[in-house]
C-alpha cells in the first residue's frame, strides 16, 4: 500500500532571467515499510525534495506538483496540519546535527520536547522513555549525562541524539537525511541495523538520502537516482545496481577514492607533539567542585613529516577532534608541540596570529563554520585579508577564483550565501577558505563526510595536487577507512583518548595488531 505518493514534483527560486530549478517535476512512491533511497551527487535535489515532504522547503521556493502522504496533500496544506504530522507521523534525521539542535537545551529537553508534543506523560515516564531512546542509539552511558548539551558531545554523537529525536513517537515514515555521514563505521553499522530493524518492527518506511552507494546495496528496498533535481533512473536495487541503464548511475557505482599515499617530500618534521594530553574537568555539586577529568587525550606523541598524510581514526568521542584542536593551539594542552621547529607551547599573541597562516583547518560541520551573513567570496577572501592586508584587490579575487575551480565550485557561485547550498557544496567551501592561503599543514577533520563519492574522488585528488605543488602536510581525521587508505601514509589509531595502534598505514590495513582496529576494519570491509 502506497504511503507517501510524489507526483511532478518541482522546486525553483528567483525570478525570470535568473530562475534556478533546483527539483524538476520528479514522481516516485513510497510504500508502507519500504526502504526508498534517494542518491546522486551534492546539489542534485535529493535534500529539497525530502524538506519538500515535510513543508519545510526554503520560503523562498516555488513549490509545484503533488505530495500526498495517506492521503493527506501536504503541498499548500496549512501549518497547523503540517505542524501535527512532523515528527508524529513523518520524522527526519537532518544532516548537520551541530545546526538542527539547540545550543541553549539539553539532550534530555530536546528529546523530551519531541515527546511533549505529541504525547501526554508524567515526567518520570519521559525520563524513562529519553534513556530508553538513547540505548537504542548506542548512547546508554548518557544516562548520568542528560543535563548535557550539544557542544559537550562529538559529531557522532549529535547525530546519533538526532537520530534518537527522530524515532521518538514512532513516525509511519522517516526521512534520514545523511543519517551516517559524522559516525565511525562501527557505530554506522549499529545505527544502519538499527533502521532495519526499526522498519521491521515498526511497519516503518524511510525515504533514505545518502552518497554512499554501498549502504544503498545493504539496506534499500529501491532505490531513486538523482542528477540536477531530475530522477534519471529508479527501480528495485538488484537491477538498478546489477544492470545500470543510465551513464550517470555507470559513473556513480565505479566512483570511489583510488591511488596510494604520497611518500613524504623529506624528513623534515612540520608537526610533532610530544606526551600531549587534554583534560577536561568534571564538575559536580552546588560549588562546582572538580571531581575528576575527562581525558580525552592522553599522552600521545606523533610526527608528521613534509608533504606527507597522517590519517587518525577511532569511534566517536575517540579524542580524534580534540586532538587536530590541540595541534593548533585551539584548545589548552599539556605537552610539546613542535611546528617548523619551533616549540609553540608558550606562544601568544601576534607570533602566534603569524603562524596561523601557516596552519589551518577544515571543521567537521561547515555549515556552522560558515558565517551566514558573508558571501562564499567574502569568506574565502577573509583569510587574505588578515594575513595578506596589503594584497591588491584584483588579485584577491583571482586568488579566491582559482580555489574556488579547484574545489570544484563555479567562481561565480562567490556571490551566494552558505544556505544556498547543499551539505557537500559547504564542505568543499571549507576547504577553499584554508587552502587559499597556501598553509604548511592543514587539519582536515572529516573533509569528505558530507559529499558524494564522485566528489569525494575529486576532493581526494585535490588534496594530493596540493601537497605535490606545495608541500602541505595533513593530518586526515577520518572515520571512512576507505578514504584514509588512499590518501594517509601513516596511521594513528585512538580510543578513549589513548593511542591503541600507529604505524605505517599499509601495514596496519594489511594486518592489524590490536583487537580495537581489527573491529575498525571488519566494519569497513562490510561496508565496503
Amino acid at each position: 500500500m502506497t504511503l507517501l505518493h510524489v507526483k511532478q514534483l518541482s522546486l525553483s527560486f528567483g525570478h525570470s532571467p535568473f530562475v534556478v530549478d533546483a527539483v524538476k517535476g520528479i514522481s516516485f512512491e513510497i510504500n508502507k515499510g519500504e526502504m526508498l533511497a534517494v542518491v546522486g551527487e551534492s546539489g542534485s535535489g535529493k535534500s529539497l525534495t525530502a524538506l519538500a515532504c515535510l513543508g519545510l522547503q526554503p520560503g523562498s521556493a516555488r513549490v509545484g506538483g503533488s505530495i500526498q502522504f495517506n492521503g493527506q496533500e501536504m503541498v499548500g496544506a496549512p501549518e497547523p496540519v503540517l505542524r501535527s504530522m512532523r515528527g508524529k507521523n513523518i520524522s527526519m534525521i537532518f544532516q548537520e546535527p551541530m545546526t538542527a539542535l539547540n545550543p541553549l537545551h539539553s539532550i534530555e529537553k530536546q528529546i523530551g520536547e519531541m515527546l511533549d508534543v505529541h504525547q501526554r506523560m508524567s515526567h518520570a515516564e519521559k525520563r524513562g522513555r529519553v534513556v530508553a531512546l538513547l540505548e537504542q542509539v548506542g548512547l546508554g552511558h548518557f544516562k548520568d549525562r542528560l543535563d548535557a548539551f550539544p557542544h559537550q558531545l562529538s559529531g557522532g554523537e549529535r547525530q546519533r541524539v538526532m537520530i534518537a529525536m527522530a524515532i521518538a513517537n514512532a513516525p509511519a515514515l522517516l526521512i534520514a537525511d545523511e543519517p551516517t555521514t559524522a559516525v565511525d563505521v562501527t557505530v554506522q553499522a549499529k545505527i544502519l541495523l538499527l533502521l532495519k530493524e526499526l522498519q521491521h518492527s515498526l511497519g516503518m518506511a524511510i525515504l533514505f538520502i545518502t552518497h554512499d552507494l554501498t549502504i544503498v546495496k545493504r539496506l534499500a528496498d529501491r532505490v531513486a537516482v538523482m542528477r540536477a533535481g531530475e530522477i534519471v533512473e529508479q527501480g528495485a536495487v538488484a537491477e538498478v545496481f546489477g544492470a545500470p541503464k543510465h551513464a550517470y548511475t555507470q559513473k556513480l557505482l565505479a566512483s570511489a577514492p583510488k591511488g596510494s599515499p604520497l611518500p613524504p617530500l623529506s624528513d623534515k618534521v612540520v608537526m610533532a607533539a610530544e606526551e600531549l594530553r587534554v583534560h577536561f574537568p568534571i564538575k559536580k555539586g552546588v560549588f562546582r567542585k572538580v571531581v575528576g577529568y575527562t581525558k580525552a587525550v592522553d599522552g600521545l606523541t606523533i610526527s608528521v613529516p613534509e608533504g606527507s598524510c597522517l590519517g587518525v581514526v577511532g569511534e566517536s568521542g575517540s579524542g580524534k577532534t580534540t586532538l587536530g584542536f590541540a595541534l593548533l593551539r585551539l584548545l589548552p594542552s599539556q605537552g610539546k608541540i613542535v611546528f617548523l621547529g619551533q616549540e609553540i607551547q608558550q606562544v601568544k599573541g601576534k607570533v602566534l596570529r603569524h603562524l596561523r597562516q601557516q596552519m589551518q583547518m577544515v571543521f567537521q560541520d561547515p555549515f556552522s563554520s560558515l558565517n551566514p551573513r558573508m558571501t562564499v567570496r567574502q569568506i574565502v577572501a577573509e583569510g587574505l585579508l588578515v594575513h595578506m592586508p596589503g594584497m591588491a584587490e584584483a588579485e584577491r579575487q583571482q586568488k579566491v577564483a582559482e580555489i574556488l575551480h579547484d574545489v570544484g565550485l563555479e567562481p561565480a557561485m562567490g556571490e551566494r550565501y552558505p544556505h544556498e547550498f547543499s551539505g557537500g557544496q559547504r564542505q568543499r567551501i571549507s576547504i577553499a577558505r584554508a587552502m587559499v592561503l597556501k598553509p604548511k599543514f592543514v587539519v582536515l577533520d572529516e573533509p569528505t563526510s558530507a559529499l558524494d563519492l564522485t566528489v569525494q574522488a575529486q576532493i581526494i585528488e585535490l588534496l594530493k595536487d596540493l601537497q605535490r605543488k606545495h608541500g602541505v602536510s595533513y593530518i586526515f581525521i577520518s572515520h571512512d577507512l576507505r578514504v584514509v587508505k588512499a590518501i594517509a601514509g601513516s596511521l594513528v589509531v585512538m580510543r578513549q583518548g589513548k593511542v591503541v595502534e600507529q604505524g605505517d598505514a599499509a601495514g596496519i590495513f594489511a594486518a592489524p595488531q590490536h583487537d580495537y582496529t581489527q573491529t575498525l576494519l571488519k566494519a569497513a570491509f562490510l561496508k565496503a
